[in-house]
């Protein structure tokens, strides 16, 4: 049963590469057309050449085979006319088919949950969007054109050879099939190197994203030799790997020039034994020379083609694997429009862990956010502070409990709009590259310039970009390098103004501010917060001292809670921290 269901898998694995075909028929067919042109005029050459060899020249017939010459000269033209069309938009079509799995692919991988992204590396995941689909350009083109040339080749090779000499024509009929069964017996080990092959390139693409990602952390601590030394082990084994493929492919090429010099051999053999025994000329002989070299084109082809197809497939598997895991978070099938967001938030016994096997980071956590009131999360970390924020959002989702919004289950709502209604900072800002501009926009793609600056002096951002070389048209570098922690806080903030959403998460969002700085924006804060349900995670006691309820979460769940001045006077765990945020 195993081999059946590999073959049902193959199957299944080869429609959906077919598919990608379907936009782009009119010009798949008019290749298909312009490779059976040249397969028939490969077939016709030798075919002129022996008439040419049996009546023209004997019969001296010299204006038939100048006509004939000169036939065969428009034939040449016209094939060099297809194998322009061929080469020039069949190469298009499969760079276009290898962008169209790229943009789905990137599209996939846009609608994946935060838990994929937990279980893949970005190395692995930008080597499965860039280098994986490289080799499916040349299978997309190649692939159909030469199967679909050796096959019209070898067809009318093969018809015309039976009708010249049938028991020489035998012979090849019995040597073909047996390369082709060669052939196909080394496509499977051939795949299997390939994709190991890839594998150990998703690897080096892992350790330089990782070693340019963290570069100034390996200088910092001197371990530029410890960074070389994981890249030449991972080129190393991609060596190994590229060895072992080569070994396979040098066993396949050789094998099959050796049975292609076998089939040579053979009918040289053959013909030979029919010459002397008088069955045969030696004008027949020197035909059926000229349609082995036409027959070891094609199988030529195909021997290209079996390189073309593992290592495409490959890609193309590889590919596949991602786009078949489904997200964990979706629109359910009756999914409502969010519509307009008062900002009630409720948890009811809402539990969650980070995946199987693994304990309950919240458990039965019920809490109610009244709209335009602030709730203010406090507590040692790993009390879970930061994933009850991400669970609002859908980030990931509850393993027990509900979540209502305005109460309405979130799992419920449509995502998009969900997650439109919700601005988020974080503690660790992500800024584009690009420029300052580019990325307050961000929060709403679209907005005026002026509504840009507008954000920009509410977050107290304004003055800083103006200073800067550029002003707003500034780029920021590579994740913001280019700026101060605080001109990158203040831009992640200057967006949520932008965006302007009736629910906001401030996940320490001002953790890089100095104590002037914050100071400064605090206010803007406040006015952003006012008539918005808002959700603070607490890193300085100045944080949340007016916030309307204070939780304070740790491994065992709610603590306490309460206002600023009750839970100091409780004397509890806030009091003991609240000396520590002060």
């Amino acid at each position: 049963m195993q081999p059946s269901s590999e073959n049902k898998s193959r199957g299944s694995l080869l429609s959906e590469f077919a598919a990608y075909y379907k936009p782009h028929w009119g010009i798949f067919c008019l290749d298909l057309f312009c490779a059976l042109l040249i397969a028939l005029v490969d077939v016709l050459f030798p075919v002129v050449t022996r008439r040419m060899l049996y009546q023209y020249i004997p019969q001296g017939a010299s204006r038939l085979l100048a006509a004939a010459s000169l036939a065969m000269l428009g034939f040449f033209v016209l094939r060099t006319a297809c194998q322009w069309i061929v080469t020039f938009l069949g190469h298009s079509m499969g760079v276009t088919i290898e962008a169209d799995m790229r943009r789905d692919l990137f599209r996939h991988l846009e609608e994946m949950d935060f838990s994929f992204f937990d279980r893949n590396r970005t190395g692995q995941l930008m080597s499965r969007v860039t280098s994986d689909l490289f080799d499916v350009t040349e299978l997309a083109h190649h692939g159909p054109e030469d199967l679909f040339i050796s096959a019209v080749t070898l067809l009318g090779a093969f018809t015309v050879l039976w009708r010249i000499q049938r028991s020489l024509a035998l012979v090849l009929i019995c040597v073909v099939p047996l390369i082709l069964l060669f052939i196909t017996s080394r496509r499977r080990a051939m795949m299997r190197a390939s994709r190991e092959v890839k594998r150990r390139v998703a690897g080096i693409n892992e350790e330089i994203e990782s070693a340019i990602s963290g570069i100034r952390v390996s200088r910092a601590f001197g371990n530029e030799a410890e960074e070389m030394r994981k890249f030449s082990r991972c080129t190393q084994e991609y060596v190994g790997a590229r060895r072992v493929y080569y070994r396979t492919m040098a066993g396949f090429m050789s094998g099959t020039e050796f049975m292609l010099n076998l089939m040579s051999l053979s009918v040289v053999c053959a013909g030979a034994f029919l010459i002397l025994r008088r069955s045969m000329d030696v004008a027949t002989l020197v035909t059926f020379n000229m349609y082995v070299a036409s027959i070891q084109s094609p199988i030529r082809r195909l021997t290209n083609f079996t390189e073309l197809f593992t290592q495409g497939m490959a890609g193309f598997q590889r590919f596949s694997e991602i786009m078949h895991e489904k997200p964990a978070i979706t629109d359910s099938p009756d999914a409502e429009p969010v519509a307009q967001v008062k900002g009630e938030i409720e948890f009811q016994d809402v539990s969650f862990a980070y995946g199987k096997g693994k304990g309950e980071v919240l458990s039965l956590v019920s809490l109610r956010i009244r709209p335009g009131e602030m709730l203010a999360l406090a507590g040692p970390s790993g009390g879970g502070k930061t994933t009850l924020c991400q669970l609002i959002p859908r980030f990931y989702d509850i393993t027990g409990g509900r979540i209502l919004l305005d109460g309405r289950d979130i799992r419920k709502l449509r995502l998009s709009e969900l997650r439109g209604a919700i601005g988020i900072v974080q503690q660790d800002v992500f800024l584009f590259p690009g420029t300052v501009a580019d990325n307050i926009l961000y929060g709403r793609p679209g907005a005026s310039r002026e509504e840009v600056e507008e954000a920009a002096r509410r977050a107290e951002i304004h003055e800083d970009i103006l200073a800067m070389p550029k002003g707003y048209d500034t780029p920021v570098g590579e994740r913001g390098v280019l700026l101060s922690g605080g001109q990158k806080q203040r831009i992640a903030i200057a967006r949520i103004f932008l965006k302007n959403p009736p629910i906001l998460i401030l996940d320490e969002a001002t953790s890089a501010l100095d104590t002037v700085t914050e100071r400064r924006i605090q206010k803007s804060l406040s006015e952003l917060a006012k008539g918005r349900t808002t959700l603070v995670i607490a890193h300085r006691l100045s944080t949340i001292r007016n916030a309307d309820e204070i939780l304070i979460l740790d491994d065992h769940g709610i603590r306490e809670r309460g206002t600023h001045d009750e839970l100091l006077k409780s004397g509890g765990l806030y009091a003991k921290l609240a000396g520590q945020m002060a």
